[in-house]
């Protein structure tokens, strides 16, 4: 996916360098909020040169520049704008047909922010798994664990709403490779939320002895959601461990 990031301030580039190391091969561009012709004219070139455009600026503001490029939902980029704050990675365009749904997902992730979706079919989704993986693990271990789990729980696959791991996990192929295959959107919970994480869930020493954490896959299927349970707690299978959370 070819990746445009906009910021409009200082704030917004601070935010754009944490999205570019999630998105490598994204290219940011400056628009200041002061020169707010400048930037319309920005969006209008770059709008149908990217698969998907990250504004880290105000939904207003998104709205108003984007507004006279919009065409067809069946080839307009996926828009996620995302606050100054850094605080929620909002799906505006192209939800669905766009992948702009998963791209906030995604974008949250990254941030340590809340993605919010507003599509009807995604809001109808209630799970979200926690999963932990050792290194280099297959991508075909990661899809069994994966079906195993929400089998026990009589849970299907397009119940779920995101998958969720550790963000030491960013680049563990295998994972990434079982979630895309899976249609599953995948974020990444900072170690440092798993640590401060004060819910009951089943610790591991060895997950401790390596990662410095108690546990990666229960407090992730927690951290991920809003008013959340466990409905499975940690399986492991095969050098994965997968946990399932409902929403409440």
């Amino acid at each position: 996916m070819k990746i445009a990031i906009i910021t409009i301030n200082k704030d917004s580039e601070d935010l754009s360098r944490r999205l570019k190391a999630g998105f490598p091969n994204a290219n940011i561009f400056s628009g200041k909020l002061t020169l707010y012709g400048a930037l319309k004219n920005l969006v209008q070139n770059i709008f149908n040169e990217y698969d998907a455009l990250i504004f880290i600026a105000a939904l207003g503001i998104v709205a108003r520049v984007i507004s006279p490029c919009i065409k067809s939902k069946f080839s307009d980029p996926a828009v996620v704008a995302v606050d100054t704050a850094g605080r929620f990675a909002i799906s505006m365009l192209s939800g669905h047909e766009g992948g702009a749904n998963k791209l906030a997902f995604l974008t949250a992730g990254y941030l340590g922010a809340q993605a919010i979706i507003t599509t009807g079919k995604e809001t109808h989704k209630k799970f979200i798994l926690g999963i932990g993986t050792r290194r280099g693990i297959s991508s075909d271990k990661v899809k069994k664990a994966i079906k195993q789990a929400i089998k026990n729980k009589a849970v299907k696959l397009e119940a779920i709403r995101l998958a969720a791991t550790v963000d030491l996990k960013k680049n563990e192929a295998g994972l990434i490779k079982a979630c895309q295959d899976l249609d599953l959107p995948l974020i990444f919970i900072s170690q440092e939320n798993i640590r401060n994480f004060n819910g009951n869930i089943s610790k591991s020493e060895v997950v401790r002895r390596h990662i410095g954490l108690d546990g990666v896959c229960e407090p992730c299927a927690l951290l991920a959601g809003r008013r959340t349970k466990l409905i499975l707690g940690k399986t492991a299978q095969n050098g994965v461990t997968v946990a399932l959370a409902e929403e409440n």
